[in-house]
């Protein structure tokens, strides 16, 4: 993704949710080809200046145009996540947007016990799927936190409600996907390309 069109995605995220609070649905003219591509996407709001996280939602799979997803998943991300209280108004200009857009998860494969040897912190990030119960986390958690392959992994299984160690439990799928991740350096500021590693 270049820069240019990830600046446009982001200020797409930022204008669905100014359009929410008024009441009005938000639809970007002139979308570049690029940004109608199906691709899986997350988009993360923080709080500034102290990174602390006030929501975050996306889509897995490719299943939505990238500029579509973007919208949708910045409206849930602001009003949407069941961890938070919907964003206020007076809230908007005191957080920075993240996104990330994902390659599609592949499965690990072969003796779980030789997972963690499979993952390499600042590249992957991991799905957790037993059923109908999956767990995600982003490339960017491990590195935020500091863990290595075998704490992610575990940390996986909690987000998705399991118990930690269920991995190594054939029944259970390991995935691994990558990210591009672009960020604002304040509200409405300048948007940089993150690198994890």
């Amino acid at each position: 993704m270049d820069i240019k069109n990830a600046r446009l995605l982001i200020h797409y995220a930022r204008k669905a949710i100014e359009s929410k609070f008024k009441n009005k649905k938000y639809v970007p003219k002139n979308v570049p080809s690029a940004l109608k591509e199906k691709r899986g996407v997350f988009v993360t709001l923080e709080k500034y200046p102290s990174n602390a996280l006030r929501g975050c939602i996306g889509y897995i799979e490719p299943i939505k145009p990238l500029y579509e997803a973007v919208i949708d998943a910045a409206k849930e991300a602001a009003f949407g996540d069941p961890r938070f209280e919907p964003l206020r108004k007076d809230e908007l200009n005191n957080v920075v947007i993240e996104i990330s857009i994902l390659t599609v998860p592949k499965e690990l494969k072969g003796n779980p016990k030789e997972f963690p040897e499979k993952i390499k912190i600042g590249r992957d990030g991991l799905i957790v799927e037993y059923g109908l119960i999956k767990g995600l986390l982003l490339p960017q958690v491990a590195v935020e936190w500091e863990v290595g392959p075998l704490e992610f992994l575990e940390m996986t299984c909690e987000k998705a409600g399991l118990p930690r160690g269920s991995w190594i439990d054939p029944r259970v799928k390991v995935y691994t996907f990558s990210a591009e991740l672009f960020k604002e350096e304040e509200p409405n500021g300048r948007v940089k390309r993150h690198a994890l590693s």
